[in-house]
């Protein structure tokens, strides 16, 4: 392993975060460093003043918010505007994720994160950089051919606007598909950092749970690699060599390439372990 790679790789990690969880910012707010960016997602189940209070409390608490606004349960293009004014007021607009979302049928006019990108909504309000989502592994219900085709048009529609993508990507267990995959997100022409979805530490049927949620790849060979058996389920695990194999594989040719840590186990143990992986490095 190379120390100063898996180093470069870790440090400037971001973090996820729903609206119910700023208690559990707050108890780890003295482990994450300042600065941190930290993703607020965007669920069903959860109204705007929730998701609001999340963003206002990550910037409080001195990190960066990275709102999540999910294309297809926005209900129309007032409903983005606000929502886009209620961030701004409470200064959570420097970065947004956009992502299409869940429901099968958009509830309003937007039914992609590429809607969202060319309704010029984000240049309007002055957002300087715009999340978009990668899959290493593909999607369950997109063809591999059309997530290229979307990736490459958001990441370009963004450029024209003088707006910076960033690729934020499911989580994986397994390191070859990653590496492929950044392989060929260069080889079209998109230098935007890149952030690998790593999952923190957790109970392994919860990291299981979210595998199958997913469509994440969890055989008994990939687990294995990555740190676990399918036989013993009881466990915990981290990412500890996911992480260190995929510093090993990067090259000056990946680009800038970071994790993006999902808090399966909580955002305390998740930063935890992101201080003693890097702290292990120096």
């Amino acid at each position: 392993m190379d120390p100063e790679a898996a180093l470069r790789l870790v440090d400037g990690f971001s973090l996820e975060m729903t609206g119910k969880d700023v208690p559990a910012l707050m108890a780890a707010r003295d482990v994450i460093p300042r600065g941190t960016r930290i993703n607020v997602t965007f669920l069903g189940n959860e109204d705007l003043e929730m998701r609001v209070a999340a963003a206002r409390a990550v910037r409080e608490l001195g990190f960066i918010p990275v709102p999540h606004i999910s294309a297809r349960r926005i209900r129309s293009d007032q409903e983005l505007r606000d929502f886009l004014d209620a961030l701004r007021e409470v200064d959570a607009l420097e970065s947004v994720f956009a992502v299409g979302g869940d429901p099968a049928e958009p509830v309003g006019p937007y039914s992609s994160a590429f809607d969202l990108i060319v309704s010029g909504a984000f240049a309007d309000y002055g957002v300087a950089e715009v999340g978009i989502a990668g899959y290493p592994e593909g999607h369950p219900d997109i063809a591999t051919d059309v997530l290229w085709d979307h990736l490459v048009r958001k990441a370009a529609a963004l450029n024209d606007q003088g707006i910076s993508p960033t690729v934020l990507t499911q989580f994986a267990f397994d390191t070859s598909p990653v590496t492929r995959w950044i392989e060929e997100v260069r080889g079209r022409g998109i230098d935007a950092t890149l952030r690998i979805g790593v999952p923190g530490p957790a109970g392994i049927k919860r990291l299981l749970a979210f595998a199958r949620r997913f469509g994440i790849g969890a055989n008994a060979s990939v687990v294995k690699k990555y740190g676990f058996s399918l036989t013993n389920l009881m466990g915990s695990a981290g990412p500890d060599r996911f992480v260190s194999d995929l510093a090993a594989r990067l090259t000056p040719v990946s680009g800038a390439v970071k994790v993006h840590m999902y808090a399966f186990g909580g955002l305390l143990a998740t930063a935890q372990w992101a201080r003693d992986y890097v702290a292990a490095q120096v």
